[in-house]
């Protein structure tokens, strides 16, 4: 079983900035990617910024240059920082994980967390 922990989601007027985090644990092989999904109201998940064991990032257009990705210190965590965030950004933010350490590929998602801007 694999556990995602996410936090940091809440209530933010329009231009200011919040911190998600999340942090797997549980039977994780090979963590090959972490990465933040989001879904709003009638819409598809979309995939919001991700970063592979690598170190590659990808950004979905949307948010680049106002929201960063990055890993924590502590093991198998995973950061976004969200600043100018716009009403637009509402949404439940998803924190997904991909082990290759396993056949086929695991995927494994959190619970997900509500991020609204609003004024």
């Amino acid at each position: 079983q694999v556990q995602l922990v996410e936090s940091g989601g809440g209530l933010v007027q329009p231009g200011g900035s919040l911190r998600l985090s999340c942090t797997a644990s549980g039977s994780i092989r090979s963590l090959y990617s972490m990465g933040w999904y989001r879904q709003a109201p009638d819409k598809q998940r979309e995939l919001v910024a991700s970063i592979t064991r690598d170190d590659t990032i990808k950004y979905a257009e949307f948010v680049k240059d106002r929201f960063t990705i990055s890993r924590g210190n502590a093991k198998n965590t995973v950061h976004l920082q969200m600043n100018s965030l716009k009403p637009e950004d509402t949404a439940v933010y998803y924190c997904k994980i991909t082990d290759i350490g396993t056949y086929p590929t695991k995927v494994s998602w959190g619970q997900g967390t509500q991020v609204t801007v609003s004024s």
